[in-house]
């Protein structure tokens, strides 16, 4: 059944009022037509069943169930690689489960994003938490510098940098000694060409554990591939 993804103020009285966009595409792209039904999600963990009639939509059905997320949230900062890679990166990673992500201006970053870039990536998890019939939308933050994303994660004990260079203990190895739970999980992944030394060190700085991905260098958009793949096992084997 078609997906698409809403905002809590389109509900009023179990109706939906659907956008232009959303009706256009609705009824024009995958062609359903009045009393064909769809399901909607807001954001927040609430699936609805829904009907197209008149110009918008009315609820048939609530569900709050969100047997298809993690217990934890599993965050990601990212430094931002070249070209439109980040495009592919938040849609596999949203598929993967991803809480957020924040793209990081780091030493070796030379992307400086448009807003337009912004309102794009969002966009892409949208349309992947609709394919991956997830209930909630990952967050995509605003590009920071990395210092400034690192002061935001002071909450978080389970806390992995990735690092290619070096004799670091595995994020498998790390990640199965410890007591997972509900805690929050964040993982950090370097540009093209690693994190600088200065990177490292604030990173130990801000409780982060250095980690390897395995003996293979990684690209930018593969290592978070990797690593969240390693993390939602581990979640699930728990």
């Amino acid at each position: 059944m078609q997906r698409i993804t809403i905002t809590p103020s389109q509900i009023q009285d179990r109706q939906i009022s659907l956008t232009v966009e959303q009706h256009h595409y609705l009824t024009r792209v995958i062609r359903l037509h009045s009393g064909s039904q769809f399901q909607a999600i807001d954001g927040t963990g609430q699936l609805y069943l829904a009907e197209i009639t008149a110009g918008n939509a009315q609820i048939l059905q609530i569900s709050s169930t969100i047997d298809r997320e993690f217990s934890q949230p599993i965050t990601l900062i990212c430094a931002l690689p070249k070209g439109n890679n980040f495009d592919d990166l938040v849609r596999a990673c949203t598929e993967l489960g991803v809480t957020s992500i924040f793209p990081a201006i780091s030493d070796r970053t030379l992307l400086n994003p448009s807003p337009q870039k912004l309102l794009r990536w969002r966009k892409i998890a949208q349309e992947a938490t609709e394919q991956s019939e997830r209930i909630v939308c990952p967050i995509i933050a605003e590009p920071q510098p990395l210092k400034t994303i690192f002061s935001q994660m002071t909450d978080c004990n389970s806390k992995y940098l990735c690092h290619s260079r070096g004799d670091r203990p595995h994020l498998l190895t790390c990640l199965q000694s410890r007591q997972l739970a509900n805690s929050p999980i964040t993982i950090a992944i370097g540009p093209e060409g690693g994190w600088t030394d200065a990177e490292i060190e604030m990173a130990i700085e801000y409780k982060f554990q250095l980690v390897s991905l395995g003996r293979h260098i990684l690209r930018t958009i593969t290592a978070p591939i990797v690593a969240l793949s390693i993390v939602t096992a581990t979640i699930e084997g728990v």
